[in-house]
This record gives C-alpha cells, sequence and structure tokens, in this order.
C-alpha cells in the first residue's frame, strides 16, 4: 500500500526524556509547541526553543534533548512529495528557521483535530514554500570535528563565565595555541574566540525560554551587564534578547487532547 506524501504527529516528552539517535526516511520539521529541545546531527547542534522550528532531511542521523517538558509537533513529508511540492532550492542540510506568523497559522491550521486530507496537504505544501522562503535561525553551534577540538569544546560548554583563558584550553588539552587558533576556522567557520561567543549566546537561550530575567542570565554567562549581554545576544541573533522573548508559543491556542 502507498505510503501517504506527508503526516502530523504531535505528543508531550518529559524533560530528560529524549529521543536516541535514529533516523527518518522521510523528511521532518520539528516544532515545539512548547518547551525547548536540542537537536544534535554530525555537523554540530540546533537549539530549538518555543519560538523556532528545525528543519531535518530524509535519513539525517540525529539525537533529540528534552530540556524542559515540551509538546512537540512533527511534520513528514515523503522525499518525492518534498522534491515536487517545495520551491527549486536546497533542502538536504539541517536548519532551524523562526516561525513567522503565517507558519504560525499554517502550523495551528495542521494540528487541528478535524482537518481534512485535502485542507492538510494544501497546508503541507504551504508549509514547504515557507520554510523554503525564512532566514535561517542563527541557533545552530558547528561542533569541531577532530579529537583535540571537541575535547576543547566539551570544555568550552562548561565554562558558562568565560573564565578560562585560551592559553589554558590549549594547556588542558595537550595542544598548543596557534594550532586551536586554526583548528576552530577550519572545523567549525568560526574563530575560537566567536564560537565561545556564539556558544554562550546559544545556551542562555534556554534560560530566557524559561522566563529567567536577562539580568540574571547575563550575570550567568559571565556578562559585566545586561547591556553587554544585550549587544553580543543581537550581534549573534540579529534580535534582542527582550525581543526573543516576546516571541508566544503556540501552546496557548491548542488544547491537551487530540
Amino acid at each position: 500500500m502507498p505510503r501517504h506524501p506527508f503526516t502530523f504527529q504531535r505528543g508531550f516528552k518529559q524533560r530528560g526524556e529524549g529521543l536516541p539517535i535514529h533516523a527518518h526516511d522521510e523528511a521532518q520539521l520539528t516544532f515545539a509547541a512548547s518547551g525547548m529541545v536540542q537537536v544534535h546531527t554530525e555537523e554540530g547542534r540546533w537549539l530549538v526553543p518555543s519560538q523556532l522550528a528545525v528543519w531535518i532531511p530524509a535519513r539525517v542521523p540525529h539525537r533529540v534533548d528534552v530540556l524542559t517538558d515540551a509538546e512537540l509537533w512533527m511534520v513528514h513529508w515523503e522525499p518525492s512529495a518534498a522534491q515536487e511540492w517545495a520551491p527549486p532550492v536546497p533542502l538536504d542540510q539541517t536548519f532551524a528557521l523562526r516561525v513567522t506568523p503565517l507558519m504560525q497559522s499554517l502550523l495551528e491550521a495542521a494540528f487541528m483535530a478535524d482537518v481534512s486530507r485535502e485542507k492538510g496537504e494544501l497546508v503541507a505544501k504551504l508549509m514547504l514554500h515557507e520554510l523554503t522562503s525564512t532566514a535561517h535561525a542563527p541557533t545552530f553551534l558547528p561542533l569541531p570535528t577532530s579529537t583535540i577540538g571537541l575535547r576543547v569544546a566539551d570544555m568550552a560548554l562548561t565554562d558558562h563565565q568565560s573564565l578560562m583563558s585560551i592559553d589554558e584550553f590549549a594547556s588542558r588539552a595537550a595542544t598548543s595555541v596557534r594550532t586551536l587558533s586554526r583548528l576552530f576556522p577550519s572545523e567549525t567557520g568560526l574563530t575560537f574566540k566567536a564560537w565561545r561567543q556564539r556558544a554562550r549566546i546559544v545556551q542562555s537561550m534556554d534560560l530566557l525560554a524559561k522566563g529567567k530575567p536577562i539580568a540574571r542570565v547575563a550575570a550567568d554567562f559571565g556578562f559585566s551587564s545586561a547591556a553587554s549581554f544585550s549587544h553580543a545576544f543581537r550581534q549573534v541573533t540579529a534580535m534582542t534578547p527582550t525581543q526573543f522573548m516576546g516571541v508566544k508559543p503556540l501552546a496557548w491556542s491548542l488544547s491537551r487532547s487530540d
């Protein structure tokens, strides 16, 4: 029996539950209607708060960490349907995207209990058009590929306040500052300094999405003031922390029953 070209799935995950490494035959859009998840692939990790969604191409191995209790909405497209319905732009890379007002309306329509197949197909087609015309959200943190690079990245991700110097990282990783300075641009596309800054900003989104005060988040991540944190946040994300926190999740508009 032929498979349907698209499906809509909805579920609830508790904090820490997660999904182990797996892959789908279909392309997938994952949206946290409430809560926050983190998606890992071989390329790196994407933080996905309720303001964002993440596109995962067919057959890409990925793992999902559920950082807070979350309501997940997932749309799957058969590869042939995605290729036929989407505009002629590449969709073979994982990326996060901001949920625009149109995408919000499409998601709400898709997960209405009484949506018809005909309407569902129109919604699934329009979603592909909208996600291909939406700018990628800068919540991707590329990971180094070498053993040394990964060791340094792991240490940096726990150094939230940026207390360690590059000399300390190099020493603990048994390498030189010069090697480390060359390694990050070649493996991540970012200088080590820029990578650390992005890591702090991406990690800070978790606390912001939970409603923690901006000044407290700034202090937790080693910024001298809320203003300096806001400046760094805007450099990475093209929005202020206040703007980021002001986007409302969709969960309020739907009941928890299907």
